[in-house]
């Protein structure tokens, strides 16, 4: 199977009815939150998870859970906005908490797709509903080079925002530089 294009899957939000239990991913974390986790946080107002199905066949091939955060301007970051007459100690964003691709559609551009949504969802917020000004993300180094999601990351445009030899590295896109 190739690429997968945008117009070949439908986005829901996460519900009690939805048939979650055959999702797999490599990274058994991700799945337990999904089984686990992801409910309760949207019920106690923490996040909202999104899954990604294939219209053909119905199949869950991916999701994406969305929380609030900010980015609080230290370093160069602090020296840029100030430097633009922002002088905030932080600024809004929108996290990504998780994202995870079903095994079999791995490679398959879905992940990329999910990002794509994600700020697609930071920017309505930031022209519609409040300030927001970055997407961000706490990406994994991997040893397996394929699973790495700093890489991915970095390949969509997504910057380091303090560097981590250990655990997850903090990342973000500003939402008006892309």
């Amino acid at each position: 199977m190739s690429k997968i294009d945008a117009e070949e899957l439908r986005i829901e939000k996460l519900r009690k009815e939805h048939d979650i239990s055959g999702f797999q991913c490599y990274e058994r974390e991700l799945v337990q939150f999904l089984q686990e986790d992801a409910l309760e946080q949207y019920d106690k107002k923490l996040s909202v998870t999104f899954l990604c199905f294939l219209e053909e066949t119905n199949e869950l091939v991916g999701y994406i859970s969305l929380r609030n955060d900010r980015i609080d301007l230290i370093g160069n970051l602090k020296y840029y906005f100030h430097q633009k007459g922002v002088n905030y100690k932080s600024l809004p964003a929108l996290k990504i908490g998780k994202l995870a691709v079903d095994n079999g559609f791995l490679r398959k551009g879905i992940g990329t797709l999910l990002v794509a949504f994600a700020y697609e969802k930071a920017k309505h917020i930031s022209e519609q509903l409040s300030g927001c000004r970055f997407l961000t993300v706490d990406a994994k180094r991997n040893i397996d080079a394929s699973k790495d999601s700093i890489n991915f990351y970095e390949k969509l445009s997504f910057k380091t925002l303090k560097e981590r030899k250990q655990g997850s590295t903090p990342m973000y896109l500003d939402l008006l530089q892309r």
